[in-house]
């Protein structure tokens, strides 16, 4: 989705797997417990818009317009997860690397914000983090690194310790946003 502003790609990419398996299950009927799953865990996120349009298109909505009440970033996962049942090839590549410039800003905000009290923003960098960590690899070992930080760690060895060099620079890219946002 390079058209996509920013942000949206940054969201889309975040749910990439999620948006997948949705539009797998729309299409698999023997995949939808596998998705309830996803989406049961997604409540307990308090992700409650999100799964309730996800249902819905579960069971066959298809009309954009009914979805006009979710917030941003809920919405761009439904438009994304609608795109992709027309056309597969809308759908975000799920092998596609973060890009530390664009990701290490977004995740710096939410992650302090979180520290700061912003219950939302810690159940949303809690559903990213559930996401990372679906995806294996490196991704996996970042989402066990949102804790640490969301609690004030900032040790970069500590935090980088067994990471991969593209990893290793989203953490120092995160690492200078949090300096930047905690010292204002």
């Amino acid at each position: 989705m390079p058209d996509a502003p920013e942000k949206t790609q940054q969201i889309l990419q975040a749910h990439a797997g999620l948006i997948h398996r949705v539009v797998q299950a729309c299409q698999n009927r023997d995949l939808r417990p596998e998705v309830n799953e996803l989406l049961r865990q997604a409540e307990q996120n308090e992700w409650y818009d999100l799964v309730g349009a996800i249902r819905r298109i579960l069971k066959g909505e298809r009309s954009l317009t009914a979805f006009r009440g979710l917030d941003e970033e809920d919405r761009a996962i439904v438009e994304a997860i609608l795109r992709g049942l027309q056309n597969p090839q809308t759908l975000p590549d799920l092998n596609a690397q973060f890009d530390a410039n664009l990701a290490a800003p977004g995740l710096a905000s939410l992650i302090h914000a979180a520290r700061t009290g912003d219950h939302q923003a810690l159940h949303t960098i809690a559903a990213m983090a559930h996401q990372m960590l679906q995806a294996g690899g490196d991704m996996a070992r970042l989402a066990g690194l949102i804790r640490p930080l969301v609690l004030g760690e900032r040790d970069p060895n500590k935090l980088c310790e067994g990471l991969g060099e593209n990893s290793e620079k989203l953490v120092q890219d995160i690492l200078a946003e949090l300096r930047k946002l905690e010292t204002h």
